[in-house]
Formats: C-alpha cells, sequence, structure tokens
C-alpha cells in the first residue's frame, strides 16, 4: 500500500518526519518496505500575484500582467482568457527551467517585452489542463515557492499490509494508527468548493428509486449492501490541482474529475467507488444478481469476459454492466460526454469476491479492498462525502436523497474484556484507564461494566471477534517494546516433549556443528503427479500443490544466492511432506535435506590457501552423520548416482549425491541428501493410573552360576510369574567362600491390579520361577 505522508500530515494537522513515522508503523504491526521522496522539477517556479490585468496594446487575444513575484511587479504577457487581478498563479520568471528542460528567457511578444510567463497545469506537469493558466488557492506569500504553497514535494511510503488489516489500505486507516501513536486526532481534509452536505440515504429493504432510478438487490448473499446516488449536470473535465497532486503523490494517474473523485475516496476510506454515466443505464434500472450461464461482457479494460453463476453482477434493464466488485463495464463508463452521473457504493462478499478475481485472472485496486473486507457500517459517510467531493471537483445537483438498500441490516459487534486476563496472557499488568485509552485511540468505543468492558469493534475491523483479539490490540498499542524482559515465574508443563523433538534438536546440533544452516521454505511447489496433493485454492499456478520433497526447495534457494553471486552455499532443512492418502486426506512424514556447494570452509587468514571444495565423499559422510543423528534405522550403500539409505527390509529411507541444477559457469557442483525421519522408533509414553490394591513382598538369594547374567535371571522371572510381579530389584551380592559363583539377591514386588493378593498365590508363583531358573539356568535358592 503506497501511501502520502504530505496526504498523512494534512489528516494529523502536524508534519511527519517519514523515518520516525515508517519506525512506528512497524512497532503497531505494519511494516514499511520503502520510502521514496517525490520532488517534481519546478525548482525555479514561485507564487505570483496579478496586481493588474490591462490588453495588449498591439494584440486582442492577448492581456498585459503586471505580476508580483515577490522581488518586485514585472510585466508578463498572457494569453489565458481567465487570468484576473489578485488571484494567484505559478510564475516561472525569465532564466527559470520548466518540466521538459524549457529554459526561458525575456523576449518581446508583440512589441512588449514579456519577463517570465504564468504556467498552466500541463505546462507544469501537474495534469492535463491547458486552456486556462492554473490558479492556486494559498495563502503564501508572492514568491513562495510553488513546492511549498502547494506542498507537491512528498515522500512515499509502501506498507506490508496484513491481509486482517484492510483498514491500511486507505489514508484513513493508516492515520488513525499513527494518531495513536502521537496522540493526535485523525480529520478529514476540507475539500474546496465543497456545496451544503447533502440529506442522509434513505434506508430501504430490497428494493427503491433515487432520482428516476430503480435499485434492487436479488443477490443478498454476495451484496448484503448497495448504495446509489444521482447526479446530474456534471462538466467532466480536468480535475483541479490540488486532487491530481493528491493523487500523483501516491503514483496515480489523474484520468477526469469524476473519475478522480472517486479514486480519491478509495485511496482516502479505503472504499471502492464506481460512477456509471447514468444515460448509458438501460431502463433506469440497477439489479444486483448473479450470472446467467453462459453470459459474457466487456469490461474497462477491452477484455470480453466469460461469467459464471457463482459471480455476482451489477446489471441494468438488459444485462450485465459491471463484475461486482472487480471491475465495470466499457458500456457504462463516465466520458466527456456525460451529464448524469450514477455513484455505486456497496459492500460486497469478501469470498465471493476474491473467487471471481482468480476465476477472471485479474487483480484490481477495488478487488483487492473487497476480498479483504471492507466497513459495512460505514458507507453513509463515504456515499456523502463522495458526492461532495464530485459536486465540488465536477459540480451537478444532487436532487434527491441517497438510496440505501439493505435487507439485513447488521449489528454492531460487541466483545467483553476482562482486564485481569489482559494481565493473565500479556504478563504485566496494565491498568483499566489505559486499557480503555489505547482501545479509544484507534476507534474502539470502551464502556466500563463490573469487572470487565463492554468494547464495540467498529466495522472497518472485522477480524477483531474474541476477547484475545483485543488483548492483542492492547499489546501491540502499548508497545511490545515496553513489556519486561526478564523471566517471570512460571509453571513447568508436566506433558512430555513430541517424542520427534529430541530427534529434531539432535540433528539440528550435528548439522549446524558441521557448518550449515537450517532454511525454511514454503511448502508448496509445482510438482504435480498421481501422488502429488493438489490445493483447492492455491496462489499461483507455480505453487498450486504441497510439496513431494525437501531438496526442489533447497535446490531453488541454491539457485537465488547464485543469483546474488554467493558461491559457498551450506542449508539444511526439517520439514514435512506430503503424499495423496485415502479419503482425501493426505499422508505427511518428516524429513530431513540438505545441500552443499563451495568452499568446504570458510576462508580464514591464518589458512595459507584456499579451501577445498565440498565433494561426493564430504556429502558422503554428512549423510552418515545426519542418518546417525536423526536414529535411522539402515545402512548407507553404493548406488548408480551417490549413496542411499536402507533400512533392514530393503526400502530405501534416503539418498545422497550430485544434484541437477541451473548453476552458472563459475559455481562449483551441488551436492545433497534426504532422509527420512521418524518418530515411530522413540518410546511411546502410555499413561497407567497408581496402584490402589497392596503389595506382597519377597526377598530371595538366589545362587548364580559364572556365565549367567542378571538379565537373564530376571528375564525368566518375569516370564514366569507375568502379570503378578511388578517389580523386581538386586539389592545385594556376595562371591567367596562356601558360595559356588555368586550370590544374589532379589526383592520381588507381586501385585494384582483388581484385588488384594493371597499368601498361597504368591507361593505358587514364586515356586514356579524358582522351578523354571533352576531347570533353565541352573539357578537355585541359597538356603541360609
Amino acid at each position: 500500500m503506497i501511501v502520502s505522508v504530505n496526504w498523512l500530515s494534512a489528516m494529523l494537522g502536524r508534519e511527519l518526519d517519514p523515518d520516525d513515522a515508517a519506525e512506528r508503523l512497524a512497532m503497531l504491526g505494519a511494516p514499511v518496505e520503502a520510502i521514496e521522496h517525490v520532488r517534481p522539477a519546478l525548482d525555479d517556479v514561485v507564487i505570483g500575484v496579478v496586481e493588474k490585468v490591462e490588453k495588449h496594446p498591439n494584440a486582442d487575444r492577448l492581456t498585459l500582467c503586471h505580476v508580483d513575484a515577490g522581488k518586485g511587479v514585472v510585466e508578463v504577457v498572457c494569453g489565458a482568457p481567465n487570468v484576473r487581478e489578485g488571484a494567484k498563479y505559478p510564475y516561472a520568471a525569465a532564466g527559470a527551467v520548466l518540466p521538459g528542460g524549457l529554459e526561458l528567457e525575456a523576449r518581446k511578444i508583440r512589441g512588449v517585452v514579456s519577463n517570465g510567463m504564468l504556467c498552466s497545469a500541463r505546462e507544469l506537469e501537474l495534469g492535463t489542463e491547458h486552456e486556462g493558466i492554473m490558479e492556486v488557492r494559498t495563502d503564501a506569500a508572492p514568491g513562495t515557492p510553488l513546492l511549498e504553497a502547494m506542498q507537491l514535494a512528498d515522500t512515499r511510503m509502501d506498507l506490508e499490509v496484513t491481509p486482517n488489516r484492510g483498514d491500511l489500505l486507505g489514508h484513513k486507516g493508516v492515520a488513525r494508527e499513527l494518531g495513536a501513536a502521537y496522540g493526535a486526532p485523525v480529520k478529514l481534509a476540507v475539500i474546496p468548493d465543497a456545496p451544503a452536505e447533502g440529506p442522509a440515504p434513505r434506508m430501504v429493504k430490497e428494493r427503491g428509486t433515487v432520482d428516476g432510478v430503480e435499485i434492487s438487490i436479488e443477490d443478498v448473499e454476495g451484496c448484503p449492501r448497495y448504495m446509489g446516488a444521482v447526479i446530474r449536470g456534471v462538466k467532466v473535465g480536468p480535475s483541479p490541482a490540488w486532487l491530481e497532486a493528491r493523487l500523483r503523490g501516491i503514483g496515480q494517474r489523474p484520468i477526469n474529475n469524476v473519475v478522480d473523485a472517486t479514486n480519491y475516496i478509495l485511496f482516502e476510506l479505503n472504499q471502492p467507488l464506481h460512477a456509471f454515466d447514468l444515460a448509458k443505464v438501460r431502463g433506469n434500472r440497477i439489479v444486483v444478481r448473479r450470472a446467467h450461464p453462459g453470459e459474457q461482457m466487456v469490461t474497462l479494460d477491452g477484455e470480453k469476459r466469460e461469467l459464471t453463476p457463482e459471480m455476482t453482477m451489477i446489471c441494468d434493464g438488459e444485462g450485465p454492466t459491471a463484475i461486482a466488485g472487480v471491475m465495470g463495464g466499457g458500456d457504462s463508463e463516465v466520458s466527456d460526454e456525460t451529464n448524469d452521473v450514477l455513484l455505486e457504493c456497496a459492500y460486497f462478499d469478501p469470498k465471493r469476491i476474491r473467487a471471481t478475481r482468480r476465476k477472471l485472472k485479474t487483480s484490481t485496486e477495488a478487488s483487492y479492498r473487497f476480498e479483504r473486507g471492507t466497513d459495512i457500517e460505514g458507507m453513509t459517510d463515504v456515499l456523502r462525502r463522495a458526492v461532495a467531493l464530485i459536486r465540488a471537483v465536477a459540480g451537478g445537483e444532487e436532487r434527491e436523497a441517497a438510496i440505501d438498500v439493505y435487507p439485513k441490516p447488521r449489528k454492531a459487534q460487541a466483545v467483553f474484556l476482562r482486564p485481569a486476563r489482559v494481565e493473565h496472557v500479556l504478563g504485566t499488568p496494565v491498568p483499566q484507564e489505559e486499557i480503555e485509552r489505547l482501545l479509544l485511540s484507534v476507534g474502539f468505543p470502551v464502556a466500563p461494566k463490573v469487572g470487565r468492558l463492554h468494547v464495540q469493534v467498529p466495522g472497518w475491523r472485522p477480524d477483531v471477534t474474541r476477547e484475545v483479539d483485543l488483548i492483542e490490540e492492547v499489546a501491540r498499542l502499548k508497545g511490545y517494546d515496553s513489556f519486561p524482559v526478564e523471566l517471570r515465574p512460571l509453571r513447568p508443563s508436566v506433558v512430555p516433549d513430541d517424542p520427534v523433538e529430541p530427534v529434531k534438536a539432535r540433528v539440528r546440533s550435528v548439522l549446524t556443528a558441521l557448518g550449515l544452516n537450517e532454511a525454511r521454505s514454503l511448502s508448496l511447489s509445482s510438482q504435480a503427479g498421481e501422488d502429488a496433493v493438489r490445493l483447492l485454492n492455491p496462489l499461483s499456478v507455480e505453487d498450486a500443490h504441497l510439496r513431494q520433497d525437501l531438496l526442489s526447495g533447497l535446490v531453488r534457494s541454491a539457485e537465488r544466492n547464485w543469483a546474488a553471486r554467493e558461491r559457498d552455499i551450506r542449508l539444511f532443512e526439517m520439514g514435512t511432506v506430503f503424499h495423496a492418502g485415502g479419503e482425501g486426506v493426505p499422508r505427511e512424514s518428516l524429513w530431513l535435506a540438505a545441500v552443499i556447494s563451495g568452499a568446504s570452509a570458510p576462508p580464514h587468514w591464518s589458512s595459507s590457501g584456499k579451501s577445498p571444495d565440498y565433494d561426493l565423499w564430504d556429502v558422503k559422510g554428512m549423510f552418515e552423520e545426519a542418518a546417525r543423528a536423526a536414529g535411522a534405522d539402515g545402512s548407507v550403500v553404493a548406488a548408480a548416482a551417490g549413496w542411499e539409505l536402507r533400512d533392514a527390509s530393503g526400502e530405501q529411507r534416503g539418498r545422497a549425491g550430485m544434484l541437477e541444477a541451473d548453476r552458472p559457469a563459475w559455481a562449483a557442483p551441488l551436492f545433497g541428501f534426504e532422509l527420512s525421519v521418524s518418530a515411530a522408533e522413540q518410546p511411546y509414553v502410555a499413561y497407567r493410573g497408581l496402584a490402589t490394591t497392596p503389595p506382597v513382598e519377597r526377598d530371595v538369594a538366589l545362587v548364580v552360576p559364572d556365565g549367567v547374567t542378571a538379565q537373564a535371571v530376571e528375564s525368566a522371572m518375569r516370564e514366569v510369574a507375568g502379570a503378578l510381579l511388578v517389580d523386581s530389584r538386586v539389592f545385594d551380592e556376595y562371591s567367596g567362600e562356601g558360595v559356588p559363583g555368586r550370590s544374589v539377591a532379589w526383592r520381588l514386588v507381586f501385585r494384582a491390579p483388581d484385588r488384594t493378593l493371597r499368601e498361597e498365590e504368591v507361593d505358587e508363583a514364586l515356586r514356579g520361577v524358582l522351578t523354571t531358573l533352576k531347570e533353565r539356568l541352573g539357578v537355585e535358592r541359597r538356603e541360609a
């Protein structure tokens, strides 16, 4: 989103420092990606006041103007008919250089020396108007640079706007954020020559008429609200200089006064509008409905569009005239011959607009905003301001109040916020008064209740639906940098980590020790095939499937590094890959991949020469190290293209070798590997409740022959005693005179989960254990 610093400054009533404003916006969650200073080549043009206008003594169509440009009054010959005494105009003295490189000089025109010239908007490249001199309405004194008087020197900021913050796609939304940061109120600029504000729109349910035009909504789901105003008697032509300057300040091309007015409102209030030439609206009727199968229309860009029933259309009495929320039709656009205008202000369903835009493979300023959600509650104020602006720049009159077709009015959403919950989530206390102040600063009306706050969500923030959303607002407005950095008291979790996490940590430790850097890439790819998982709503053709491997993404990362002249590459990534599964659910598995290229060690002043490049043996060594760290079960064997990791059943679990890549001639070969990382081999922790029955303990000393291990003895015990033997521990060992082999004492614990064991049951189990030990291992009970 491109915003003008001059425009924001006018809304906030203070001069903004672009760098400081960018820093504050970044802290509020809207980072500025670029700052561009815009300065037209008008350094030699100043404000001139015409003190006196006389007829040229030798020409009927010329006038002789006495101009005060701050350094005395000079004579200027002028051919424009609109020059009048007391008015202010751009003045360029002799020696000035105008845009395009034209250098002025004093010269005789019909016998009278003209000392410079009064300039039109076209001559200054500030507009297309050239039939008259550009009048400047300003309080600036004669001789003031035009750049300063008209604020033509501007600074553009390119904001990164997240999909949930559509309110930041208008200058008012950005100004609201900065107003909260600076503690300054936000006020819309006064429209020059604006007429008195007209009546409020009339609300109707499903259809209504305004100045002879009937408007109705048949597709209420796609268009919950539609407003229309009729302005008669407009004069289409170039926009005034101030309006063109505002649009040029954000990189927009002025078109004509009516269209420029709608664009101004779009970028000011984030509400797309559309102006129809009323004479081209067939049947004086507007119907909002779904497209019929097989319908077509030609849009403003000259393209013939195929329409589908999933699209919402704006139709007149004979057929489609605009694709709702995306683009108008070429048959009803405003032209120089337009006298009457039907102004549309509507709210369209974001999902419907997104689907339509994708189907038509086109994106516009309007669709970009509608699919993120506009302010359905603020449309009345937007339409009234738009009507006033069109009447100010193009004339005309609004003979009837606008119509507001709103079949199912929405109630303002409210969310309750508990100050105690704010402290619990953020980990630091925030006074209730501060919470109220912060929320009010960005337009959230707050009403205190007992133990909580009733917060009304404004229409421009449809993303705020839960208490935690408001807590996030408090956090960002308070400033994340204001929270304490020390570790607060916490309760450690008793839930064990996912078994795969220790494996991943071990792999990271090993690979970073080998000099590799971890990378993160998108889980999307262009790979197709029967096993590929296709997205239902892909971002692009290149990202239409879920990835089936990690190496492809790392190879692309290597190619981007080469494009940036980076020769040495050491990257690895652990992530999920996807394959088609049954019942439409993809099969997911965790994999590890790495790529290396270039020098095998970084340069160092102590080394005698250049480090050798990575080769196949280096990648084999890394492959084996990674496999061991990942706990992979199998062995690395040679293969045609390098090496493979195969498990006991012969299934391939990984591979390593040289990779194909689009590498420049100066780049070293690219090597890489990938292998499966499975958590199935990690121990599974099962829940077991505490015992509720008493145990029975027996201490038994056994004479164990040499060569028989304690593990073998214990295994035999558990096999015979079964589930009744819940624990066995060695607590003593003796070897010496009178004992062949060694004497090992065990404490055996018996317990039944569902009853209290009887002595007879324990004795029987113990006899079975001793009998088996003697027969199988030659282990006998030691007599006292």
